[in-house]
């Protein structure tokens, strides 16, 4: 636990999770600066005002200039480069440079199990809550999943509620400035190119995921993907115990898939936890997210009916691959969290039907030769928008796919879609990219489109 109080703080980034950490630190005594580039008028007045009436010093629109002896800690949210110059500033100066995950997990004493990995991190994470509720384990989840744990931390303490787990989602850019976070359980769930607009290299975007263990201890747990090349390739000799997961074999130890069923190991011995047809979430990649979800489980001392049962209901989460309704025979599901050319492979691969797929966003440096070769051979139209339209024509045109159309909007996306689609086809809003140059998050962009399926069918 960290004393707050007198102490000065620069708060760099007022997005979400920024504003949460503001709050929190004005309400431990510290003495707050908020700040971020954007202009007044881009950020919401009614947080502004809130935090303004904790006393939080806002400088928007332009970043202060960090001066020697003018500040004890800065805390960066997610979304902002450590490139900037008031974080490189302060680490030049030796003022600590935390993420909000950091600085809230210091406040946490009860057990933490944390989910990384490129694809899948939020499936995962709300399906071992899910597990959790189901078993009567009181388990609060947040993290990268669009709760900011500092948020749940400051609402815990104000509330007196008990805890006996905090479930955690954690993204790369959390890890980059994590210190001293140390989760009882690390779940590690794959690696595949992201966010190469900041992480250079596979190997470097790994190195800082891997830091999920780095804290933990031999009475740790790390669960594994075995089928990940990267994971089966690069982590070696962890402290803490391994569990590995894989849905063509069953490892020693671990959990995967054998005639049929998820099969896990204990002692040498084998037990069935159900046939594989009983997971309710579709597609290979939730499979692998139950089986790490399942291994967590497990390890936690959940019984295995428990599991079986949640693995067999558990509906899956909003914005990923989630149904957003049925009009004139055409299927409609919003996948807006898939950012990712990997991602947006997996959702393609989860259905039989032709699909029209929406696609396009922010760009994160990634290559999309390899989905352009899929789009060739299982969609039926593409319906480009957002910065990263050109980039994504350019390869699948390389691929020799043709059935392109752009829309300015994603309203005009859904009506096109609308109007090409045809009673048995499927259209997928799967977009490869971040969203942030036309929305504010992956949820407002989801949202939309839920909005506009309804509306196609009002």
């Amino acid at each position: 636990m960290v004393n707050l109080e007198g102490k000065r703080v620069l708060v760099i980034g007022l997005a979400r999770s920024g504003q949460a950490v503001a709050r929190f630190l004005a309400g431990e005594g510290a003495r707050v600066t908020g700040t971020d580039i954007k202009q007044e008028a881009d950020l919401e007045e009614e947080s502004l005002n809130e935090l303004r009436a904790l006393s939080v010093n806002l400088v928007t629109g332009v970043y202060p200039e960090v001066q020697e002896g003018q500040y004890d800690l800065a805390v960066v949210s997610p979304g902002v480069p450590l490139t900037i110059p008031p974080v490189e500033t302060a680490e030049r100066l030796g003022v600590p440079v935390w993420s909000e995950l950091e600085l809230a997990a210091r406040f946490v004493r009860e057990p933490i199990i944390a989910v990384t990995g490129t694809n899948g991190k939020t499936t995962t994470t709300a399906l071992v809550g899910y597990i959790f509720q189901q078993a009567g384990r009181q388990a609060l989840v947040a993290g990268n999943i669009g709760i900011p744990l500092i948020r749940e931390v400051e609402r815990v303490s104000e509330q007196g509620l008990g805890v006996d787990y905090w479930i955690l989602e954690v993204s790369s850019f959390q890890l980059e400035r994590s210190l001293e976070f140390h989760p009882r359980i690390a779940v590690f769930l794959n690696l595949t190119p992201d966010h190469f607009d900041r992480h250079t290299t596979l190997d470097e975007y790994g190195r800082v995921k891997e830091r999920v263990f780095a804290n933990q201890g031999p009475e740790d747990l790390a669960v594994l993907n075995l089928d990940d090349p990267w994971l089966a390739d690069h982590i070696h000799g962890l402290t803490a115990r391994e569990c590995w997961f894989s849905t063509q074999r069953v490892p020693a130890g671990g959990i995967g898939v054998a005639d049929g069923s998820i099969v896990y190991e204990s002692g040498g011995v084998r037990q069935v936890l159900c046939p594989v047809q009983e997971v309710r979430i579709p597609g290979r990649h939730n499979l692998e997210n139950a089986l790490a979800a399942a291994a967590v489980a497990l390890l936690s001392g959940i019984d295995r009916q428990t599991i079986a049962a949640a693995l067999s209901t558990f509906p899956g989460v909003p914005h990923r691959l989630e149904p957003a309704g049925v009009v004139g025979g055409v299927k409609y599901v919003n996948d807006s969290k898939g950012t990712n050319p990997e991602s947006v492979l997996k959702a393609l691969d989860s259905f039989q039907e032709p699909i029209i797929l929406i696609a396009g966003g922010k760009p994160k440096g990634s290559d999309f030769t390899r989905l352009a070769g899929r789009i060739k051979i299982r969609v039926k139209a593409l319906i480009l928008l957002g910065q990263a339209a050109p980039q994504i024509e350019q390869a699948v045109r390389a691929a020799g796919y043709t059935a392109i159309w752009n829309e300015a909007s994603l309203e005009g996306c859904v009506r096109t879609a609308s109007r090409l689609a045809a009673p048995g086809d499927l259209v997928l809003l799967s977009p490869a990219c971040a969203s942030w140059d036309m929305f504010r998050d992956y949820e407002e962009r989801g949202d939309l489109f839920k909005k506009l399926v309804r509306d196609l069918g009002s």
